[in-house]
């Protein structure tokens, strides 16, 4: 059947994709940047590509026809911590608009467990995505999960994060709010369970996996099935500006997300009925043994996606090809090259840059600007990256965005994510000669960017150069 699939490039989408593809279908994919897609040839060439912007004026130039299922896989949650509830609806509006003219049987959307009367700007915001949708001329299925277990998610890493650096935690309230978490291959066998299965058209359901666990048993069990022991204890007097904050510090989470994320975790998310996991045949598989299999991935090296690439975890909100070209007029340079042996040996140098490896010389005062960012509001060298040797257009690298990775070029550059009073680049390359150029740019605005620049030129001295030599070795 021919498949839109909005959101390609997020955390679920990327893990949908490949197993929509597994069972032979047509898939479109819906993006705002192509450029950030980064799939492998053979998959690109399997898709087609829609390039839209469900937050722009509605355009209905090159869009596909006799579209079967539509899964709406889009979510602004960390764009504003008081607008994203409109950019939400704007968007569904909007892709409502676009499916008149475009045909669909069936659209799919996977939204929050709603159980209070009085809910989160969150939930409250998927909620009013779910009325939106079934205004719309096609037959809608909604599926509301909690909290989603997988290698890669959002949730899963920020209790990794907590579990793994703090043995002993002083946590708000909001820990002993019960939840349902549920496994990512459980979620992806829902989504792809209801494809146009008519007992689902027009009805919501809740999906969760077969515990129900406060967050603080999460933690307890997160620390039990790693093989360690932690030690929480709770207080009443944290509040949620505080709670975002210890968030924010202590996992790679922005504070944007935190402060939703801490909104929505005080108010129970419990499935009310278990419908769909008869209809469909599902047996979910435990909180335990989707942290195992998280694991599992992890060590091997086979994580798809992680909510760490997408844009939810910084405030870079622009399109790839805005930065792809490195501007010259106005801007401060260092730049560094040096004759090289071995290119191939080189280039798996650079590809390997950042994350638990490091940037080659300095670690230490990396740590440190990190730390700096992290104080000013930034994202900080939390991040890390996806995959040790890999690298896509829109990766995360520390506190970079990956902007372009071209093998074949030998190229790779980076757009920086960090706090700063300009816009920085960081460009390595291998030219034909053999030669390894490395192009640190910064566009300053106004003075204080050009004193911020001049005040670092003695650390770019010993950064940079001792950098490109340990990265020619």
């Amino acid at each position: 059947m021919k498949i839109l699939l909005t959101g390609a490039n997020g955390y679920v989408g990327r893990r949908l994709l490949p197993e929509l593809l597994s069972k032979n279908h047509e898939i479109i994919c819906c993006v705002r940047d192509k450029n950030r897609l980064g799939l492998d040839k053979t998959t690109l060439d399997s898709i087609t590509i829609w390039e839209v912007d469900f937050l722009e004026e509605v355009s209905l130039e090159n869009i596909p026809q006799d579209i079967d299922v539509a899964y709406y896989l889009i979510h602004s949650m960390s764009s504003s911590t008081q607008v994203f509830d409109a950019m939400e609806a704007k968007a569904a509006e909007n892709f409502n608009h676009y499916m008149k003219h475009i045909g669909v049987k069936q659209v799919v959307y996977l939204s929050g467990i709603v159980n209070n009367n009085t809910l989160s700007k969150h939930l409250q915001s998927r909620k009013n995505v779910e009325d939106i949708l079934y205004q719309g001329n096609y037959n809608v299925t909604v599926l509301r999960a909690g909290i989603i277990v997988g290698s890669g998610s959002s949730s899963f890493e920020i209790i990794r994060d907590l579990c793994e650096k703090l043995p002993f935690m002083i946590t708000p309230k909001w820990v002993l709010t019960k939840t349902q978490p549920i496994a990512i291959r459980d979620v992806i066998q829902y989504l792809m369970g209801v494809l146009l299965k008519e007992e689902c058209y027009n009805d919501s359901f809740d999906i969760g996996g077969p515990n129900v666990l406060t967050y603080k048993q999460m933690m307890q069990l997160y620390a039990k099935t790693r093989g360690f022991k932690n030690w929480i204890y709770t207080v009443p007097v944290m509040t949620p500006k505080l709670s975002s904050y210890w968030l924010y510090f202590v996992t790679s989470t922005s504070y944007k997300l935190a402060m939703n994320l801490v909104d929505s975790m005080k108010m129970e998310v419990v499935c009310k009925d278990n419908r769909l996991q008869k209809i469909l045949g599902i047996k979910p598989i435990s909180y335990t043994d989707a942290i195992k299999l998280a694991f599992i991935k992890i060590e091997q090296n086979l994580v798809i996606s992680s909510w760490k690439d997408s844009l939810v975890s910084s405030e870079f909100q622009h399109n790839l090809s805005e930065f792809i070209q490195v501007p010259t007029f106005g801007c401060l340079k260092d730049e560094q090259k040096i004759k090289i042996e071995n290119p191939e040996k080189v280039l798996d140098n650079i590809w390997t840059i950042g994350g638990t490896k490091g940037w080659y010389y300095g670690n230490w005062m990396w740590q440190l600007r990190g730390f700096i960012d992290k104080l000013l509001g930034g994202v900080g060298l939390r991040r890390g990256r996806t995959h040790p040797t890999h690298l896509d257009n829109g990766d995360s690298l520390d506190f970079w965005r990956v902007i372009l990775a071209n093998k074949e070029e030998k190229r790779l550059l980076l757009f920086a994510e960090m706090r700063l009073p300009g816009e920085a680049w960081l460009e390595f390359r291998i030219d034909e000669q053999n030669v390894l150029h490395q192009i640190a740019t910064f566009r300053p605005r106004g003075l204080f960017g050009r004193l911020y620049w001049y005040s670092l030129v003695p650390f770019h001295f010993f950064i940079f150069g001792g950098m490109i030599r340990n990265i020619a070795k």
